[in-house]
């Protein structure tokens, strides 16, 4: 049975709180988190995303009260990893600026899992530090698989067609322009009520992903804690011939399981899966001349041992209005120590006229130059910048972290990557005229 429809889901809103929520009334625990005995014959396991001695303000942990313990099913044996990679080694990496067009939609069934496909990445599971960057195309539901992976939480990116995301903790309708968080280590199975989706994934090994402090912007601003959404309790409770499969150490396993591990009917703590409308992004900008550092448009962050340097970056680029006068407005030329895979969700992306496209990828790494192209540097010098323009019809994101990203061996090779993308920026002329300054 399930306590909600299929096609229903139910939230609660705020990043990082103590959540407490129950399918059936009196199923959560009254004080104790390890009763003698659980309510409704429950068992009680905690689900821990940190170490139990982190700092209380970084600690993540739920307790999950399930029909059975996630330890019953059969031995695990490895299954093809098809286009999911964890090494990053080879081949080398050039420093060239690289850009894809859209995966297409498969042609064979194939679900959620079985149609990622790894385009880059850099660190590794085992050292619990980077990550790695798939895109996803899928055309059938996961029917009797679930899915976990104990490698890193997984950043979840739509571009086209609607997921529902059932997973222990309750369930997630998933549409582009959202975004969602599965943490490590959680249970879960993707349905597509559209037939077909795509988008891209971003699998985060290293510290949890967070909300930025806002240092001087004060405390308002960029991605607000209340519209994080996290689900309500559902559960399922069917007996079947079903597939575990996990994700452990770069590779793919399945396991055997008789049951549907989806069966948490009450849990609390504040490690729990989340969805996000990137629509709610509050975006700031210069009202004066000149640009801020694109920092400005961080919704989450990974940090790293480093003081103000992060293992990830999820950077959003929302409809907004530029007023700045006297100023260059699109995303100027730049080199930086951030390496920078970026996608288009939907519209068109104000630096570069085209090529790039929604479902599209680029790539550019650390200190590899780029910024917009030539027809884009001619349209924005010649602007009137004394009044105001609205960046409109458009949702951009971009994956950032201080290591270099390495290219997968597919994401070189493949015919979807535009061969002269460099050539964008071939047209841009030279003006300089040491005689008239």
């Amino acid at each position: 049975m399930s306590t909600a429809p299929d096609h229903a889901a139910r939230y609660q809103s705020g990043f990082g709180n103590e959540f407490a929520t129950e399918a059936l009334p009196g199923a959560l625990p009254a004080w104790q988190n390890s009763p003698q005995r659980v309510p409704y014959g429950l068992y009680a396991e905690q689900l821990s995303g940190t170490a139990f001695t982190a700092p209380r303000s970084h600690n993540r942990r739920s307790w999950l009260y399930r029909i059975r313990p996630a330890a019953m099913h059969a031995p695990f044996a490895r299954i093809d990893n098809r286009g999911i990679v964890s090494s990053f080694d080879t081949p080398a990496a050039p420093p060239d600026q690289l850009r894809w067009d859209p995966l297409p939609l498969p042609q064979a069934p194939t679900d959620f899992i079985d149609g990622w496909q790894s385009m880059a990445g850099n660190g590794t599971p085992q050292s619990q530090c980077g990550n790695a960057i798939h895109l996803y195309a899928c055309n059938r539901d996961m029917h009797e698989r679930y899915f976990y992976n104990a490698d890193g939480e997984l950043l979840i990116v739509p571009q086209q067609g609607r997921l529902l995301i059932a997973t222990e903790m309750g369930r997630i309708a998933l549409a582009p322009m959202e975004i969602a968080v599965i943490p490590r280590g959680v249970r879960f199975q993707v349905t597509l009520p559209d037939g077909a989706a795509r988008g891209y994934i971003c699998e985060n090994y290293g510290a949890l992903l967070r909300l930025p402090d806002l240092g001087v912007i004060g405390a308002n601003g960029l991605a607000n804690p209340r519209d994080f959404l996290t689900p309500h309790a559902a559960y399922e409770d069917r007996e079947g011939d079903f597939a575990l499969v996990a994700k452990f150490n770069g590779k793919l396993w399945s396991a055997p399981i008789g049951h549907s591990p989806l069966d948490v009917v009450a849990w609390h703590g504040n490690y729990a899966p989340y969805k996000y409308d990137l629509r709610r992004f509050s975006p700031i900008g210069s009202i004066g001349v000149d640009h801020p550092d694109p920092s400005i448009f961080l919704v989450l962050q990974a940090p790293s041992d480093t003081a103000g340097v992060d293992t990830l970056d999820f950077v959003v680029f929302p409809p907004r209005w530029l007023v700045a006068e006297h100023t260059f407005r699109p995303p100027w030329f730049h080199r930086n120590v951030a390496s920078e895979f970026m996608g288009l969700i939907h519209g068109a992306y104000d630096a570069k006229q085209d090529g790039f496209v929604p479902g599209g990828s680029s790539l550019h790494n650390c200190m590899t130059g780029h910024g917009p192209d030539a027809a884009t540097f001619d349209k924005a010098s010649a602007a009137d910048t004394s009044v105001p323009h609205k960046v409109d019809n458009t949702m951009a994101f971009m994956f950032e972290t201080r290591l270099a990203l390495c290219p997968t061996a597919y994401a070189l090779a493949t015919p979807l990557r535009q061969a002269h993308y460099s050539a964008c920026w071939s047209g841009i002329e030279k003006h300089f005229n040491p005689e008239q300054p």
